[in-house]
């Protein structure tokens, strides 16, 4: 009988994701914020038609994993290698004030606690979840105006690749130090060997797929033989050096972004993740999202939330491109176009709360955060290229009355 549920809450739970997935996106949010409010409805806080199972945490673990290999495969390391130095800096200031400005924000509603606490722990974890940035949105909207090729975003894109990969390595620190178990020293250690192994596994791995994929190039067998591999860094990225899962499905994506068939992988990793996992996860979110437990301490804590992680980019990586000799205006803009938060952000909080790290109640702040990026971002962007062109244009006229005169 349970057998038979199963397929019941499976089925809920794909047209349920799709119909709010497509509703969200008619109203021009991101489609993940309707399979989020999807969970939401369908879930133990409305309509109760489904409820959180062992085995529905388990595939929303796997469209988790699938998540940050297609997140690894789509990243250009030839692009990341070209924006250098400043991406660079950019990326980390876009990290570190994010993470201080979510710390001190969960301190000062709920109390400093010591160094190497739990409390303390948490509050550096809705820091944590506050380092990432999602640019679907950012892309979209230069690439309507036109200037998704320019400077700005070629450094936006740079920017955010190395900042989502920085976050996952905060993480990776975090969680390994909230284990009591555990010392900073072997933490230190653990991490180190575990990217130390990677990248020579990772050498090894990519030379061979290399020679597959120019043997047998564009068949089934290298995305299933892709698949097996995320799977398989991912068990041991947890199993044996105590990294997070989806920190060695991360690194499986990004070891194979650069072979031939890379794209490839990509979309047919994309056809199990928009199909059934990647809705079981989200719709997960919802489910555990705990509204009868909000608050209007909780609700303020959220208005909070939003705004320190809005700003604290704004801030960080806007101050920082301006350091990098970026005018005053597209510095504005670098820090605008890195706020937007997404699909890391829901994977950072879903991390965080399986190993304790944070409340089911705080997800209702993070949908909140992306749904707000998500609308303000585009609006500000254009705003600010509005403006510019009003003004070149008005120079330009200008310049062109004088020269007539002038010749007259």
């Amino acid at each position: 009988m349970e057998a038979y549920s199963i397929l019941r809450d499976l089925a809920i739970i794909v047209i349920a994701a799709k119909l709010c997935g497509l509703l969200a996106r008619k109203c021009r949010a991101p489609q993940v914020v309707g399979e989020i409010i999807a969970g939401l409805l369908i879930g133990p806080s409305v309509l109760g038609l489904v409820s959180q199972t062992d085995f529905i945490n388990q595939m929303a673990e796997i469209g988790v994993i699938l998540l940050m290999f297609e997140a690894g495969l789509e990243t250009d390391l030839k692009e990341l290698m070209k924006t250098g130095l400043i991406a660079l800096l950019i990326a980390c200031a876009g990290v570190f004030v994010p993470l201080v400005g979510g710390t001190l924000l969960y301190m000062g509603f709920y109390g400093a606690s010591p160094i190497g606490s739990e409390g303390f722990y948490k509050a550096v974890f809705i820091g944590v979840i506050m380092t990432a940035t999602s640019v679907s949105i950012t892309v979209q909207t230069l690439r309507e105006l036109g200037k998704l090729r320019g400077k700005v975003g070629t450094t936006i894109l740079s920017a955010a690749i190395i900042d989502d990969v920085i976050g996952i390595v905060v993480l990776t620190f975090v969680i390994g130090f909230k284990n009591p178990d555990n010392k900073p020293l072997s933490v230190v250690i653990s991490t180190v060997l575990f990217f130390v192994f990677a990248i020579t596994v990772g050498l090894i791995s990519y030379k061979v797929f290399k020679w597959v994929d120019n043997r047998y190039p564009h068949t089934r067998r290298i995305p299933i033989a892709g698949l097996a591999y995320c799977l398989a860094l991912s068990y041991i990225a947890e199993r044996y050096f105590g990294i997070a899962d989806i920190t060695g499905a991360y690194v499986a994506g990004i070891i194979l972004s650069s072979i031939k068939d890379s794209d490839y992988i990509a979309r047919k990793m994309d056809v199990n993740s928009y199909m059934l996992f990647g809705p079981i996860f989200f719709i997960s979110i919802g489910l555990k999202t705990n509204v009868a437990g909000l608050s209007g301490e909780i609700m303020l804590f959220s208005l909070g939330f939003v705004l320190t992680a809005l700003i604290c980019k704004i801030i960080g990586c806007g101050l920082m491109a301006r350091a990098c000799r970026f005018n005053m205006s597209d510095s504005l803009k670098i820090g605008i176009g890195m706020m937007t938060r997404g699909e890391v952000a829901l994977i950072i909080s879903q991390k965080g709360l399986s190993v304790g790290m944070m409340e089911d109640v705080y997800f209702t702040s993070v949908i909140l955060l992306i749904i707000v990026s998500s609308i303000t971002t585009p609006i500000l962007l254009k705003l600010i290229y509005a403006k510019e062109d009003v003004g070149a244009n008005t120079r330009d006229h200008e310049a062109f009355l004088y020269k007539k005169e002038k010749d007259e």
